[in-house]
């Protein structure tokens, strides 16, 4: 069942990764929003409200790290669950991201028909 009034925020500065994980998001009946950097995707976030964050963390004006922080920090917003999905596949970092308060971690290269199931678990709670 497609549930075209959930939103997704994806804060990715790869326009490809960007382009590809919307078209797969949007076909999937969710409304998503696009960011190519920290500074943005926050902005968005923030007017947006999204139900789900998907972030990396290597972007430029601010990080995926300091983008989680912010998120959590906030008392409405540290419910709106955050997954990561990076090239940052070290053990170290997914401990970090998780410290940090990421809902889920995802390493990439990463399969779209996996991390869709995730997703919808995710809204759906």
């Amino acid at each position: 069942m497609k549930n075209t009034q959930k939103k997704i925020l994806i804060m990715e500065d790869e326009p490809d990764a960007l382009m590809m994980l919307s078209m797969a998001l949007k076909s999937a009946g969710y409304v998503v929003f696009g960011a190519p950097d920290g500074e943005e995707g926050l902005k968005i976030f923030r007017e947006e409200k999204p139900d789900l964050v998907i972030l990396d963390v290597m972007m430029p004006r601010m990080d995926g790290w300091e983008v989680l922080q912010r998120i959590k920090a906030g008392l409405k917003s540290k419910r709106v669950p955050v997954i990561m999905l990076t090239g940052k596949s070290e053990d170290a970092d997914k401990v970090k991201g998780y410290d940090f308060g990421a809902d889920f971690y995802v390493t990439k290269p990463y399969n779209i028909q996996k991390l869709l199931p995730i997703i919808r678990d995710f809204i759906a709670k």
